[in-house]
Parts: C-alpha cells; structure tokens; sequence
C-alpha cells in the first residue's frame, strides 16, 4: 500500500484510506475506488484540481475535502494512489431492497443511517441507503455491508434504461461501460457502486457541474433523465455483481 493511501502527507494530503478505506470500498459519501481504471482516477484528480469537477447541490465537505487534496497532492503520490487502488478487486457490498416503506432514517455527518429511536416512513421518491452497522462504517472497516432501499418496480425499470436507453430517453449504458456494465479501457465501471454516489454524478452530469474527461458526451446522455430514471438506474446497476 502506497504511503499516501496509508498515510497521506499531513497536513494537506489526507490518507486515501481515511475515506475510500485502504481497499477502495468507500461509501454512500464518496466513491469505491477498487478496480476503476488508474487512468480514470488520475483523470478525477486533475479534474478536482481544475475545477471541471464540482459538485451541483449544496457544498458537502467530502467534495470540499477532495479539491483540496488534489489541489496539493504532487503527480507521484496521484500515480501511485491511482496503482494500487486500480489493481484492487471491486468487492459486492450493497444489497438492493424494493419495498413502500424503509426505516426512519437519521444523517451521520455525512451519510445516512437508521434512526436511534426506530420507526418508518414512506419511501417515496428516493433511494435510501444505509450501512447494516453504522459503527463499523465509521471504524473505515471495508467490510461494511449497505442496505439501498428502492421504490417498488425500480430495478425492472432501470434494467430497461440500461439495457434499451428507453423510447428517445438515452442510449444503452453497455454502449461505453462494456456489456457488463464493468468497464471498457479507460472508461470506469459502474456495476455494484453505491446507489447514492450514481444518482449525484448523474445529476452532476446534467447540471453541468462535472466538465471533465467525457463529461460532454455523458451531458448529453443524461440530459433527458428524470428523478425517477435516475433512482430506477442507480437501483439496478447497484445490484449487479461489480
């Protein structure tokens, strides 16, 4: 494991593994970095560092954190970051669960997680996910596990999108991110990310918000999605086998 992911270089580079975790499963909060192309990593980090990488809603310190750390993290510490979290294997973590109803929920910082007092709640029109053990999410262990629950009927419809692009809606997703959804050459792999971090770079994509490498082109596919597509897309991806 590369110093910078074990360590960092305090006090501007934070440890990689304090966030993404040291075998690149992250969270609902950021990304799971294991497995995606080492090319497409570096490409994020110039990217942050630019700024044709923002964020759209209101500013999360997650977003905050990363433009500062690659804004004065030096090309060797990003190329060795990029190695290793490339050559690790993407690890099956989140189970999607269709249902009306989905506990009450609470924020940690900045994830959610079920509310201490219990209950429920209606649905509606969102995705919720949640660690099984918040406090073993905390402890950055990568063995965590996460609940996603989806609206009823959402990963048949997401599965239509991705494999059709529906009537005039986008084109199929397999059309870059290879028949798996897994990855082709530099393009990353979307199969079995967290729901939570699809949905943002989706909508990050259609306002603009991300204009870096290949964001013209994903502009254009997302342009025509609505909240729903979006959650029916994220439900479905995030089932699959990464």
């Amino acid at each position: 494991m590369p110093d910078v992911v074990a360590h960092g270089r305090p006090p501007e580079v934070r440890a990689c593994g304090s966030c993404h975790r040291t075998e690149g499963t992250g969270g609902p909060e950021n990304a799971s970095l294991a497995g995606l192309p080492a090319s497409y990593i570096v490409q994020q980090m110039a990217d942050y560092k630019s700024g044709a990488r923002k964020f759209s809603g209101p500013q999360r310190s997650p977003v905050v954190l990363m433009t500062a750390i690659a804004k004065a993290a030096t090309d060797a510490e990003v190329q060795a970051a990029a190695a290793y979290f490339s050559s690790l294997k993407p690890r099956a973590n989140i189970k999607v669960v269709e249902t009306d109803t989905v506990p009450a929920t609470q924020i940690a910082r900045v994830f959610y997680t079920i509310a201490k007092n219990g209950g429920t709640e209606p649905i509606g029109e969102r995705i919720v996910e949640v660690p099984v053990d918040a406090e073993q999410f905390e402890h950055r262990d990568p063995r965590s596990q996460f609940v996603a629950y989806a609206p009823k009927g959402s990963i048949a419809k997401g599965e239509a999108l991705v494999r059709t692009g529906g009537p005039g809606t986008t084109l199929p997703c397999a059309t870059c991110h290879g028949p798996d959804l897994k990855g082709l050459d530099a393009i990353p792999g979307i199969a079995g990310r967290s729901p939570s971090y699809l949905v943002r770079q989706i909508y990050d994509f259609q306002q603009h918000a991300r204009e870096g490498g290949g964001s013209t082109l994903m502009a254009v596919l997302v342009k025509k999605l609505t909240h729903d597509d979006m959650i029916s897309l994220a439900a479905y991806i995030s089932s699959l086998k990464p």
